[in-house]
């Protein structure tokens, strides 16, 4: 990525609209100044020495920052009151800014704040020495004076802070000159806290010049004490500053912040002007290069770091620090001069071995020495880099979770889950003149091509039928895989009519011959339509209608076929189980079953989960989605809900009064959490059957408390102020992410199935499981595993530390007296300190 050029600074000019008019002032201060003094440049000797004084004091400066530039606070105040007691006026004057002029040149300020160091000092010196005059003469070294002399250095400090005030404000904004005298309280209690002590100094002097060894011995030690001070506290505040950060950086590597969260902290804690972050590009990851500016706000993709430092700190792995108070190579250092660099840190990113990246930081604005890094700053920018580096790569790691988790292997295509989440939030939105078209096409002679030349060839076959769809589908479209020989199309079109010719279009690139190396393979398919709003108001119910479409076009010459309601028997064989559904309620022929829930690690039952099911005297079992789906829609979900609810309440009261307390789970619908008595009714039913809350779990689907709305949170928080627990039921078959559980008051979050089942043979399910069971466990959720069907999958989710399941490896849903007789066989007594005699199952071979 090319480097734009860093926005033109400013500063510097605009400081010059108040250098210049204070060195005017000073100049002609300084001639009032001399006209009034008879001998105003008596006391060369005396002036002189003064002089050495005070360069020693301006080696101790307290730095305050603000914005791009740091205000100095030294300790010459003690300097200037004897300055001012023993010399005259405009000699006080020429010494303080002969002692500014040398001391910017040693520190090596640019011109701009060089002069201005100059102009401040000259015009400071001069308003307290016209100051001085105008107050009556010091008569000897009583309270007088002290007032007089305080008065003085007072006036210097509040001319020096006006000066500083004014130039910030020119250079950065009037807020800035603001901050500078809003900081600046400390600033003058260490001016009366000098004053006071000069004036102390004066008087033990004046009383014998014996004084001056212990009062040199009580500087020195305060020297020591306060480099000491400065430097422990300086440690502190670095490790506190990194400690923050780290918190941070670690906060914020799930959520996509994480190069906001690093690069303004990094520019503010090591007072730099730009903190830039980059990484090469690598595999499906682009690269990246984004920089924090000190006085902006976001993130920029531009840098002022050399390329030829960074591609140094890449290739041999190493910090490089180039600067002033750096030093470094003379041909880095020429390339910092022809950048107009003050100092480079380069600290690269590690990943293992491997380098994956670089921090850098560019021009220090604050510190000691002014204006440059130094040695020290160079291991706090490595330990920052090296947690950056650790959240780096799990951000990349989840990243690639969620990608594998919403893509097909072989095609790269977007999933089942991905396309459902895409249609999700297509249908959200309606147009009067759109529709959400779904092409589903089903490949044909698949079978046959695997049979005949090998899955190798099938394999290709479907790649190629990936790529040509992608080549061909118009912009906008998502193209994905949801089977094993389906994709889908899907994207807003004005029409059903346009939505078939596409259909035909595709098709038609689709069944041109496909040439793998001396093969040649004719593949053709058949395309089933469905279009939202008239076919559907959800993802699933769409798909559904798609593939009935898709079974008709099989059979169809043209080989597309367009949903319509009469390829749906099943949702009119729904609408027949209404009437009779009120009648099985009524007459208790919807049974409720158990399906236990085991602990992982010593096959200990933890309780049952409660699972209606209805057989039908002329259809036989009806599925539970079926006659869930009718009680929704002909208001009978209620009667139902209590039902199941109250059947586990009361077997519950009788396990705790046969000493076998277990937990029970029951199933809820959506549609039951919008009802607002429903928290009232759960409080009855609990103090009905005398059963403690924390004995009882309501399990919600993730498409029920994860909808992108907070319907649902209301109700949940009701229910776990009851004590219940409350669990998210297949998590993981939608596209939420666990960092949207944070906000929901939940306990439990129990796996899809078709990751649990598929952990055995595919190791991006074993990942996603792997990688849910250890961030729920972060967040304190408990997790269940689902569909635990096989001792290898068993073995896999205790090593990845997964406490509870539930599946057939253990037992099928079950009626109650099946249920008994179940765990009394395999189940056998084993003393436990809380409840007596417990049952923990036996190994089953």
């Amino acid at each position: 990525m090319p480097d734009r050029p860093a926005s033109p600074r400013r500063s510097a000019d605009r400081a010059w609209l108040v250098t210049g008019p204070l060195a005017m002032v000073s100049v002609v201060l300084a001639l009032v100044l001399g006209v009034l003094e008879d001998d105003p440049l008596r006391n060369w000797h005396l002036a002189i020495g003064l002089l050495g004084l005070v360069l020693l004091a301006e080696r101790q400066v307290l730095q305050i920052v603000i914005r791009r530039q740091a205000m100095s606070i030294s300790f010459n105040e003690v300097s200037l009151l004897f300055a001012f007691y023993l010399l005259p006026p405009l000699t006080v004057s020429a010494v303080f800014t002969l002692s500014a002029f040398i001391t910017s040149l040693r520190r090596r300020h640019v011109p701009a704040q060089l002069w201005f160091n100059v102009a401040r000092a000259a015009v400071a010196v001069t308003v307290a020495g016209l100051v001085l005059r105008a107050l009556p003469p010091m008569r000897g070294f009583g309270p007088g004076t002290w007032a007089i002399l305080a008065a003085t250095v007072g006036i210097h400090s509040l001319v020096t802070l006006a000066a500083v005030a004014a130039v910030f404000a020119a250079m950065n904004g009037a807020q800035a000159g603001w901050e500078t005298v809003r900081t600046a309280g400390p600033g003058l209690v260490g001016v009366v806290l000098n004053v006071a002590a000069g004036l102390v100094v004066a008087i033990c002097i004046r009383a014998t010049w014996w004084s001056v060894l212990p009062l040199l011995a009580i500087g020195i030690a305060v020297f020591l004490i306060y480099r000491s001070y400065g430097e422990f506290f300086r440690q502190h505040r670095a490790l506190a500053d990194v400690y923050e950060l780290t918190k941070a950086v670690s906060a914020s590597s799930q959520d996509g912040t994480l190069a906001d969260a690093l690069l303004g902290r990094v520019r503010a804690l090591m007072r730099a002007e730009y903190a830039t972050l980059w990484l090469p590009a690598q595999g499906r990851h682009p690269e990246v290069l984004l920089t924090a500016r000190v006085d902006d706000p976001g993130l920029l993709d531009l840098s002022r770091t050399p390329a030829a430092l960074r591609q140094r700190a890449h290739e041999q792995g190493r910090t490089i620090a180039v600067g002033t108070g750096l030093g470094g190579e003379p041909a880095l250092l020429d390339e910092l001069r022809d950048a107009h660099l003050k100092d480079v840190i380069v600290v690269p990113l590690r990943s293992g071995q491997a380098v994956v990246g670089s921090l850098e930081v560019v021009n220090r604005i604050g510190g000691r020495p002014i204006g440059h890094f130094t040695p020290a700053d160079v291991p706090i920018l490595e330990t920052i880099a090296a947690h950056a580096a650790v959240a780096l790569e799990n951000s990349r790691l989840v990243d690639r979770l969620r990608h594998d988790a919403y893509h097909d292997g072989l095609t790269n295509l977007p999933n089942r889950r991905r396309v459902t989440s895409a249609l999700e939030e297509a249908v959200r939105v309606r147009a009067p003149d759109e529709v959400v078209a779904l092409l589903l096409f089903d490949v044909t002679g698949l079978r046959q091509v695997n049979e005949s030349v090998g899955h190798a060839a099938g394999d290709k076959v479907l790649v190629e039928v990936a790529a040509r769809l992608r080549a061909s589908a118009p912009p906008g479209a998502l193209v994905g895989r949801v089977g094993s020989d389906e994709f889908v199309v899907t994207l807003r079109m004005e029409s059903v009519d346009a939505a078939l010719v596409l259909a035909a279009e595709l098709r038609e690139q689709i069944r041109d011959r496909m040439v793998f190396d001396v093969l040649v393979l004719d593949v053709d398919t058949v395309v089933g339509v469905a279009v939202h709003p008239d076919h559907g108001d959800d993802p699933a119910t769409l798909l559904q209608r798609a593939d009935l479409a898709v079974t008709k076009a099989k059979a169809a010459p043209e080989g597309i076929q367009l949903f319509s309601p009469g390829l749906e028997s099943r949702s009119s064989r729904r609408l027949g189980l209404a009437s009779d559904l009120r009648r099985a309620l009524e007459n208790a022929e919807v049974e409720v079953y158990y399906q236990p829930k085991v602990s992982l690690t010593d096959r200990r039952l933890l309780g049952v989960e409660y699972l209606a099911r209805w057989e039908h005297p002329a259809h036989g079992v009806v599925a539970p989605e079926d006659f869930v789906a009718v009680a929704e829609h002909t208001g009978q979900l209620g009667h139902l809900t209590e039902l199941v609810l109250g059947e586990a309440l009361r077997r519950s009261r009788e396990w705790a009064d046969g000493d076998r307390p277990l937990a029970v789970a029951v199933n809820l619908a959506p549609r039951t959490l919008a009802d607002p008595q429903f928290p009232a009714r759960v409080r009855e039913l609990l103090t009905e059957y005398d059963v403690a809350p924390e004995l009882l779990t309501f399990e919600i689907t993730e498409a029920g408390v994860l909808d992108g709305t907070e319907r649902a949170v209301p109700a949940l928080r009701r229910l776990r102020d009851l004590g219940v627990r409350l669990s998210v039921d297949d998590f993981g078959s939608r596209h939420s992410s666990l960092s949207s559980l944070r906000r929901l008051p939940i306990n439990e979050v129990k796996v899809d199935r078709s990751f649990v089942q598929g952990m055995a043979t595919d190791p991006v399910d074993l990942a996603i499981v792997n990688a849910i069971v250890t961030l729920s466990q972060q967040f304190g959720l408990a997790v269940v595993a689902e569909g635990v069907e096989s001792e290898l999958t068993l073995e896999l989710l205790q090593d990845i530390g997964c406490q509870i399941g539930q599946g057939f490896l253990f037992s099928r849903p079950l009626p109650y007296e099946r249920l008994e007789a179940w765990f009394a066989a395999r189940s056998e007594p084993e003393p436990h300190p809380a409840v007596g005699d417990a049952r923990r199952l036996r190994v089953v071979p």
